[in-house]
């Protein structure tokens, strides 16, 4: 009886076998080589800043869709870009450097505690205790899970506020997508403008937490001659291509008539008078001084 089970085990086993191995040829899919040469040619991060889940995805994708573009991968920028291109026959084309930055300066606007937060240290695991320990819930947590989950150590945590290390940065964009708050943003790195608040509240709410946040109160909007303001998801945005296009001849009005000080220049020699960017003026603003380098 026993000898008849194995018997029977050996053969299902032994069909079972033969089966997959008829299927494995019958639908196999010849796989382009160009993948594995165009894999190798990406910096093999797989930070995912491309849109694709690692460089082997984005590889595939750069060869079998026409459409997508050989400059995707922010990680290894313009030189990687060019070596794709050459790899795949397609137009490296322009795309304008990037870089992370932080849009909160707490410390500067004296934003305080609503209490003292002892739970996981995470930003994610705090935001879920009323908003988080600051009064202004929409300020930089300070917990580092944006550290942790850059994968090119270009962030670090300093008096509970992220800062950015510009030249280690790729914009690859992983902090920003970790952030709860969505105090990270990636802008140009030519960028004239920003804003240094993420702040959606209006008015008093805003003065009430923090001495410098923005209160949407659209003197920008209304100034701006370029038209590159707008106020989003209750969020004062910049479009910086546009505000580039437009150049100085502006006078960067919109930092002239924010009765907060919210709007500061990034990059005074592309400014018209070169206002005053001294990096003691605004200590919470070493990533800006780095952003001039």
């Amino acid at each position: 009886m026993i000898t008849v089970s194995v018997l029977t085990l050996f053969s299902l086993g032994f069909a079972s076998a033969g089966i997959l191995a008829i299927a494995s040829k019958v639908l196999y899919v010849e796989e382009d080589p160009r993948i594995e040469v165009v894999t190798e040619a990406l910096p093999g991060a797989n930070c995912g800043g491309c849109g694709f889940a690692g460089c082997e995805a984005y590889a595939a994708a750069v060869i079998n869709d026409p459409g997508m573009p050989p400059n995707k991968c922010c990680a290894g920028g313009p030189d990687v870009a060019t070596r794709v291109a050459e790899l795949t026959g397609k137009a490296a084309g322009d795309s304008e450097p990037e870089v992370a930055f932080r849009r909160c300066i707490k410390v500067e606007g004296n934003v305080a505690k609503k209490f003292e937060y002892f739970g996981i240290e995470s930003c994610a695991a705090a935001k879920l205790v009323q908003d988080g320990p600051d009064a202004c819930k929409y300020s930089c947590l300070g917990f580092g899970d944006c550290v942790r989950a850059c994968p090119f150590d270009a962030m670090w945590i300093e008096n509970d506020l992220v800062h950015i290390a510009p030249d280690k940065c790729t914009s690859c964009g992983t902090c920003v997508r970790t952030c709860p708050n969505s105090i990270l943003e990636l802008i140009p790195r030519r960028s004239r403008v920003m804003v240094f608040c993420s702040s959606q509240d209006k008015g008093k709410a805003v003065k009430d937490v923090c001495e410098v946040g923005c209160i949407s109160c659209g003197a920008c909007i209304k100034k701006c001659p370029a038209q590159c303001i707008s106020l989003v998801d209750e969020r004062i945005f910049i479009d910086h291509k546009a505000c580039l296009a437009y150049g100085p001849s502006c006078e960067e009005v919109c930092v002239e008539k924010c009765p907060r000080n919210i709007l500061r220049c990034l990059n005074p020699e592309l400014m018209s008078a070169a206002p005053d960017m001294d990096p003691a003026r605004y200590p919470e603003e070493s990533h800006v001084a780095d952003l001039n380098a």
